[in-house]
């Protein structure tokens, strides 16, 4: 019959409860899809870019356009040269007052100089539901956000768990932010990469050159006080 050494089963023994004890750490530290759940806003309520389509509403007021509604006829088709993908679509309510109303946005149009291929669609009208403008349209490459601001989907001081615990951002930060920034950027592109570097001011480079060969500070001189603003506009 064999003899056990037991100092060496002994030393076996602690091998393999350490390596349990590496294993344990180990599966503790591996990361979980949960760890890196964005908590940016930017990440969470992302800006995107996608065709979409700009509108404008004119309501029919009188035998022609005020003045407010000709400007934004006017910015609308310019607009559209500048931006717009396709033709222009106006959605025409049936009768007399949205037949006039059609023409005078065409005199404005071709006022503004603009030569944007207009195509009329006609649609019935309800009386009971207000008046009925005539809609301009376009298709246009615009900023938008996929998410859905005011979303709750946990209750931030609930008391039955501990998901608000954790302190983190709740889902909705940052979600009307990003919306707004979406809506009031002119170019989206601008989202995407910086403009390409513009035309420098040679008169300005050549000043600022001149006064550095000057041992003179090339910085503008901004006035301080009010007798140094009469001696700058005199």
């Amino acid at each position: 019959m064999s003899r056990v050494h037991f100092p060496k089963f002994r030393s076996l023994a602690g091998v393999a409860l350490l390596g349990l004890g590496l294993a344990a750490c180990a599966s503790s530290m591996k990361p979980t899809q949960k760890a890196f759940a964005p908590d940016e806003y930017e990440m969470r309520h992302p800006i995107k870019l996608a065709q979409g389509e700009r509108h404008l509403d004119v309501f029919p007021n009188g035998r022609s356009l005020d003045r407010r509604q000709q400007e934004d006829v006017v910015a609308f088709a310019r607009e559209h040269a500048a931006h717009g993908s396709g033709p222009m679509v106006a959605a025409v309510p049936q009768g007399p007052a949205g037949h006039h109303a059609l023409s005078n946005i065409r005199h404005a149009l071709g006022a503004s100089g603009t030569r944007a291929g207009l195509q009329v669609v006609p649609y019935q009208a309800d009386p009971a539901m207000g008046a009925a403008p005539v809609r301009l349209s376009f298709q246009r490459l615009q900023a938008t956000v996929a998410s859905k601001c005011g979303l709750w989907p946990q209750d931030l001081a609930s008391g039955s768990s501990t998901d608000t615990w954790q302190n983190r951002p709740y889902h909705n930060l940052g979600c009307a932010y990003q919306t707004m920034m979406a809506a009031q950027v002119a170019n989206p592109i601008d989202l995407v990469r910086p403009r390409a570097e513009g035309m420098i001011d040679v008169k300005k480079r050549t000043s600022d050159i001149e006064a550095l060969r000057k041992n003179e500070d090339p910085s503008t001189k901004w006035a301080k006080d009010d007798a140094t603003i009469k001696e700058a506009q005199q």
